[in-house]
Formats: C-alpha cells, structure tokens, sequence
C-alpha cells in the first residue's frame, strides 16, 4: 500500500491563542516568551505572531533583543495551562481522522491516511507540488481541507497542513505551506521538491552543520545530494548516514500512536551572570529535585544524563553520561546505592543518588573548563 502521511502544525500556537482570548491583540505584533524587563529580561522568546516575525523575532530569540527590535510589542508571559487545554481539544478533533495517529508536541501531529490508497481523486480542496499547473491531491486533499476546517470552526485557530509519502516529507512540506496553507507532495515529486531548497530546510541540518557545508560551497539541497555517503559520514559521523538518505526523501519512519516520553528535562535562568557556586549549585539542586521527583512518580528507568549550560555571550554547550550499550532491565527496580559506590550508568537506572552525582560532575566540568559566568543551566534525563 502507498504510504500517505499528514503533517498537521498549528500557525503561530501559542501567540495565536493569545491572540483569540484577547481579540484587541489582532493586527498587532505580539510576543510570548520571558518577561523583557524594558530590555533587561533574561530569558527568551518562546514564540511570535507573524507580524513581530517580520521585525526578526523569532523562537529563542534572548528576550532582551526582541524589545530591542520592537519595544512597542504586546509582550506576554507563556499560558502553559490554557495552551495545553487548546492542544487537548485540537488532538481529540486529529484522532477521528485516522486510527493511526501521533502526536509530536502541543501543535504538531502526523496522521497516517495511507487508508485513502492513494492520491488520485477529484480535484477539490488541496494544492499540489508544483502550486501551478497540476492536478491537486484529490481524497486527502479533501480530508485536510476537512479537518483544518474543523478546528478553525470549534477553535478559531488555524493550522497548515503537509501531505508526503513519509514523516519528512509531509513535515517539510508544512513548513515551506505556511501559514494556513495545505501543500501536498506525491512520491514522484519528492525530488523535484526538494533539490531547489535551503540545506537548512532539512531537518537535522542546524547552523553549525550548514557552515561546515557551505564553506565547501554547498548551499541547495541538489548540491549536498552529490556527496557521497562516505564523504558525509566522514564529515559528519553517524548523522552523515542520514542526512545522506533525507536529501534523498528517504524515510522509513512510522506513525505510532503511542505516546511515548523520550525524556525529561528542566532548565534556569539565572537573573544575573554568575559564578557564584552556591548560586549556580544551589539552582541545579532544585532542578534534579524537581526531575527526580518526576522520574519517581512515573516508575521511569533513565540511562542517559545531559548537562546544558550557557555562558555570557549565549555560547551553549551540553556534557552528557551514558553508556553506549545498556543492558535491558526486564522491570526490576535498581537497588539503592551509597554514594561512596555509585556506579557509571552501565545499565538503565531509577537511582536518584546516581543522578545527582553524575549531574553534578557534569555541571563541575562546566566550571572548570570555561571561565566565563553562566546565564542558564539545564538538566535533561533520556528515557529508557
């Protein structure tokens, strides 16, 4: 069977809620994110609507630049409880539209309608990849415009939709669709898609890996499609084995509708750049508290610690612990160990001594190697 899969992405999210609860925002730039303090907020954008985005505000844009960029924006602190209901609603409108559906975070889901078999039909409702001159995708075309429909009519929200034959076509396809747009690529346009856009357009090719490309003059997504497997795993490692099947409009991924929670995690922002250690300790303590607590009430195993610290400047850098073969724990719980005989994290573990210590480690590192104060502290724990 033909594969067909939806990604749905809701425009905006949280700026556009806001934006419905408070109709005198409407036609003005809003911000949602960090208090900004008249410019002196420490913390960062957390999204924007499209018209503070023309100014260059963006997601984890250092809040304090926002205001400099627009001091006249309607800055709003994040609502995480209304945002969370609107995302229960919306999800509960997605699953009518297929058994096989996942949700990815708060606005995103994927849906898979390969049950359409196929993209022919009529010619209502979607358009197609090229916008001009084709026959749109017909039955899920159909669909999508339904169920944008929907939510636009018991949400008052609009969504963009993108149709593929994978999980990375359809995400993709939402992107470049937006906002409020439906686009639709059939399999035997992935390429003709694909090759005219950024290298930052794949996902999985963030700044630092776009510069190492561009500096060997590699800017489109055709260019980076000549490189051979080799000559991206050599200069990427394991990652160069994907991003060598992604240009390609390869993958296998399937749309599970287990919700599953690959990790937890938390992170500080201090009000001032410190050094300060019983400031900066202090902090972290109550972070690996507060994620420890979490790992305890789920009954979840973890195998994998990440450090995440930004420096003055905002340089981030991250240290993890893990162990590159755990062991399967066939449901047994972890003894509880002194400190005096913490063990490396050879095996998946619910052992909060084990967390504390190996985090701390980290975080120590952190201080030895890097001179400069520190703005943020993060912990994130993998799941297993």
């Amino acid at each position: 069977m033909e594969r067909i899969i939806l990604h749905l992405d809701m425009d905006y999210f949280f700026a556009q809620i806001e934006e419905r609860e408070n109709p005198q925002f409407k036609g003005k730039l809003v911000v949602v994110g960090a208090d900004p303090k008249g410019g002196k907020g420490r913390g960062v954008v957390s999204t924007a609507n499209y018209l503070a985005r023309k100014y260059g505000i963006h997601s984890a844009l250092p809040i304090s630049k926002a205001y400099e960029l627009c001091p006249n924006a309607i800055f709003l602190p994040v609502n995480m409880e209304l945002y969370q209901k609107v995302s229960e609603n919306i999800m509960e409108i997605v699953k009518k539209y297929s058994p096989k559906w996942e949700t990815v975070s708060l606005d995103e889901a994927y849906l898979d309608v390969s049950f359409l078999k196929g993209y022919k039909g009529t010619k209502r409702g979607a358009t197609s990849f090229p916008r001009k001159g084709e026959e749109g995708g017909g039955g899920v075309g159909v669909l999508a415009e339904k169920l944008k429909k929907e939510i636009l009519e018991k949400e008052k929200l609009t969504c963009t939709v993108g149709i593929g034959p994978n999980k990375l076509i359809a995400k993709m396809a939402a992107q470049i669709a937006k906002p409020n747009g439906l686009l639709i690529i059939k399999p035997n346009q992935v390429e003709k898609f694909l090759e005219p856009l950024d290298i930052e357009d794949l996902p999985g090719i963030g700044p630092k890996t776009a510069e190492k490309l561009r500096i060997i003059r590699i800017n489109k997504i055709k260019e980076l499609k000549k490189l051979s497997k080799a000559k991206l795993k050599d200069m990427f490692g394991v990652v160069g084995e994907t991003i060598y099947e992604r240009v390609r409009g390869i993958d296998e991924e399937v749309v599970t509708s287990e919700e599953i929670i690959k990790s937890i995690g938390k992170e500080h922002t201090f009000e001032k750049d410190t050094r300060d250690p019983e400031i900066i300790f202090g902090k972290f303590e109550e972070i690996i508290e507060e994620i420890g607590r979490g790992l305890s009430s789920a009954n979840f195993s973890f195998r994998t610690i990440t450090v995440i610290c930004r420096f003055s400047g905002f340089e981030t850098h991250t240290k993890s612990k893990t162990e590159p073969r755990p062991l399967k724990m066939d449901g047994a719980k972890v003894k509880m160990r002194t400190k005096s005989s913490l063990p490396t994290l050879k095996n998946p573990t619910q052992d909060f001594e084990i967390l504390k210590s190996e985090s701390k480690k980290l975080l120590l590192k952190f201080l030895i190697e890097n001179p400069k104060p520190i703005r943020l502290i993060g912990l994130r724990v993998r799941i297993c």
